[in-house]
């Protein structure tokens, strides 16, 4: 009979075991690393700083995930599809449409938690992630990068970012493609500001299709071991953002 691995158990204030501890690949939870612990301001941004995120849902203790490999887009590889190369066109054309930043965070995240995702009955961003998020965003390490269409917030995605590291949460919409203008808007803000990578967690063909690609988890946290120590950038969108976005790519299709 195979045994689990040995799971930290962690205490408020404790730090987090070496990632080399997480559960492997052909394991019952790959990439499970820790259990407890609590979701404050300090610990979500040392778990961060580590490559080490929570996930759970509610009736399950609090579980921190480091998966192996990560999932990452790298900016420079962002694929622009025609048809999402119109759409944004013809958002940053109209008078209706802007994309804001952190103007509604608290709707965002709410939005999110109410997405219905194949495969999960229910959802992870419960009443406690959604306060431990609000948190960080008020501490400045958490933003919402949000799609607005006539006054009304339509789409949108959370993000965590510390010094220059972004990890990417979740996303919503109720329009059609208005998700991927946001996570455009991301890339574009993120070229600008030379923000090199998005961490996207787990591996998905969604995901894969807009250019992201599987990378080790040693050498995902070698790259945020650099970046987080770095100066953050102003979380505020300009329109001319979308000139990173639109200038053809050789990833463009």
């Amino acid at each position: 009979m195979n045994r689990r691995p040995a799971l930290a158990l962690l205490q408020p204030g404790d730090a987090f075991p070496p990632l080399s501890q997480a559960w492997p690949q052909r394991s019952p939870a790959p990439g499970l690393l820790a259990v407890g612990g609590v979701l404050d301001v300090p610990t979500l941004v040392a778990a961060y700083s580590a490559t080490i995120f929570p996930w759970f849902s509610e009736g399950e203790p609090l579980l921190w995930w480091s998966p192996d490999p990560r999932m990452v887009l790298d900016v420079r590889r962002f694929r622009l599809h025609r048809s999402l190369r119109r759409q944004i066109q013809r958002f940053r054309a109209s008078s209706a449409c802007e994309i804001r930043i952190d103007s509604a965070f608290d709707q965002v995240i709410a939005a999110c938690a109410q997405v219905r995702r194949s495969g999960q009955t229910g959802t992870w961003i419960g009443p406690e992630m959604q306060a431990a998020y609000r948190a960080l965003h008020r501490a400045g390490h958490a933003h919402s990068v949000e799609t607005w269409v006539d006054g009304r917030l339509v789409a949108g995605l959370y993000c965590v970012s510390i010094g220059r590291a972004v990890f990417g949460e979740s996303m919503f919409t109720e329009v059609s493609d208005g998700s991927k203008i946001a996570l455009a808007a991301l890339v574009g803000f993120s070229r600008h500001h030379a923000l090199p990578l998005i961490d996207c967690q787990q591996v998905t063909a969604h995901l894969a299709f807009m250019g992201a690609q599987e990378m080790a988890r040693d050498a995902f946290a070698a790259e945020v071991a650099e970046l987080v120590p770095q100066p953050a950038p102003r979380w505020q969108f300009e329109p001319v953002y979308w000139d990173e976005v639109l200038t053809p790519h050789p990833t463009d299709r």
